[in-house]
């Protein structure tokens, strides 16, 4: 009987994604208009909840989910909404290390659509995708009774339908780069600009941002608002160990001291996470909005794992080491090549790599080439998708032998024979968030 419950459930979830789905014909279009107006209809779930909203170019999932391990581990009710999704829709709502169910994804995504309905009825512009999940996620939360809920900013900032939250209890801007330059601008201060229409009167502001124009942009927003700035480039810290279950390391916030912290995510760019994290943590900690047990607090980092993100599914001495990372930018790249020289210096390293036409492919593969003996270029399944012959011209010209394999499926499968053939120490599977999910698909399949 459970049995067929659980495939009725499953059914039903189905049905509310594919009505999801006929939302993508409106496209992504910014601006809180119509995100405003469903909110209104719905009750304004959003109000009744305590959000932590993230936003940056990069980092900001991994940051999210940080601050989501930490209050979880400390007993906080605390919802987490992320995108995009890797291999199952739910994974974009999640509730205390639950991903929404079946039965409640097609119970509130029917509850928002009925307003849609009524919204364009009363001659509205309807919502767009992105907007009807959103509504999903604060719906959800919010009859779920949320102590907290974590929101990653999908496009953005100002205009995406997350910036609906009024008064959110902090503002965390992640690194800032180029991205998505043709919804938000062409240069840094532009871009920074939009991540930073997040930011609310008197609200902290957490602000990890290397680069000055964009720095300079975030600060002025926050001196505007009125808000307490804090900045986690001025934070100090001594990375004690690294190795191939993650990093540990000592740092000061404030005058509170942290000793021998340690996180599974690798990278030196997941340690500065973490300190956005810390940061974010202990000023609410300081402004009484939480409390915290160092042991569980620490228990919380160390357990976060952001999937897709230089996620290692196969470690075993029998064949190559198998990594995924969605390094769909430059910066992303970047952080990938600085991980591998990390973490695989002098290893013999094989690369699927796929990504969309509308990124910076030709800088995605330079940064690629520096760390990858040879590559095999595919496309993964998305009508945005780089064609693999265009993208095996960049990687040759940047000096490495490129193969062509347009299925993804089938790239795999010819990197995982080559690459024990030819001894190599690792198969990398890189680029677009889209291939990452399917062969990540591929490779768990059965095992989780």
């Amino acid at each position: 009987m459970k049995e067929a419950d659980n495939k009725e459930n499953e059914s039903r979830a189905k049905s509310a994604i594919e009505k999801i789905g006929e939302f993508h014909r409106f496209g992504s279009v910014l601006g809180l208009e119509r995100m405003n107006e469903l909110m209104k209809r719905l009750g304004n779930p959003e109000k009744d909840l305590k959000c932590i909203h993230v936003a940056g170019t990069n980092g900001k999932g991994s940051v999210c989910r940080f601050i989501y391990s930490a209050l979880c581990a400390n007993g906080y009710k605390t919802g987490i909404y992320t995108s995009p999704y890797l291999t199952v829709f739910n994974e974009r709502i999640e509730l205390d290390g639950e991903y929404i169910s079946d039965a409640d994804l097609e119970k509130y995504t029917e509850e928002v659509l009925v307003k849609v309905n009524e919204m364009t009825a009363d001659g509205f512009d309807s919502p767009t995708e992105f907007e009807v999940i959103t509504a999903v996620a604060f719906l959800y939360f919010a009859r779920k009774g949320c102590d907290y809920a974590v929101m990653e900013v999908g496009l953005g900032g100002r205009g995406d339908s997350t910036n609906i939250i009024e008064k959110p209890l902090v503002c965390v801007i992640t690194s800032i780069s180029y991205d998505h330059t043709d919804r938000l601008g062409n240069t840094l201060t532009e871009i920074a600009r939009e991540k930073a229409g997040i930011i609310k009167p008197g609200v902290p502001v957490i602000m990890n941002v290397d680069t000055e124009e964009a720095a300079k942009e975030i600060a002025r927003a926050a001196y505007k608002n009125g808000c307490v700035l804090h900045n986690v480039g001025s934070i100090k810290y001594v990375n004690i160990e690294n190795d191939i279950d993650g990093s540990t390391f000592d740092t000061v916030i404030g005058e509170t001291e942290y000793k021998d912290v340690r996180i599974s995510m690798l990278g030196k760019p997941q340690i500065e996470n973490a300190l956005t994290a810390l940061m974010t943590l202990e000023t609410m900690r300081q402004r009484r909005d939480i409390k915290v047990e160092r042991s569980k607090l620490y228990q919380g980092l160390a357990a976060a794992k952001n999937i897709g993100r230089f996620e290692i599914v196969n470690r075993t001495s029998c064949g190559p080491c198998i990594i995924l990372d969605g390094a769909h930018n430059e910066a992303g790249a970047a952080a990938l090549a600085e991980t591998l020289k990390t973490h695989f210096p002098g290893k013999r390293i094989l690369a699927v790599a796929g990504v969309l036409s509308d990124k910076a492919a030709d800088k995605i593969t330079e940064s690629m080439c520096s760390v990858c003996e040879s590559f095999i270029a595919t496309e993964p399944r998305n009508e945005r998708s780089l064609n693999a012959s265009l993208l095996a011209e960049m990687i040759e010209k940047a000096g490495r032998p490129c193969e062509v394999e347009r299925e993804p499926k089938k790239a795999l499968a010819k990197a995982l024979a080559g690459a024990e053939k030819e001894n190599f120490d690792a198969v990398l599977i890189a680029g677009s968030l889209y291939l990452i999910g399917e062969l990540r698909g591929v490779l768990l399949e059965g095992r989780e």
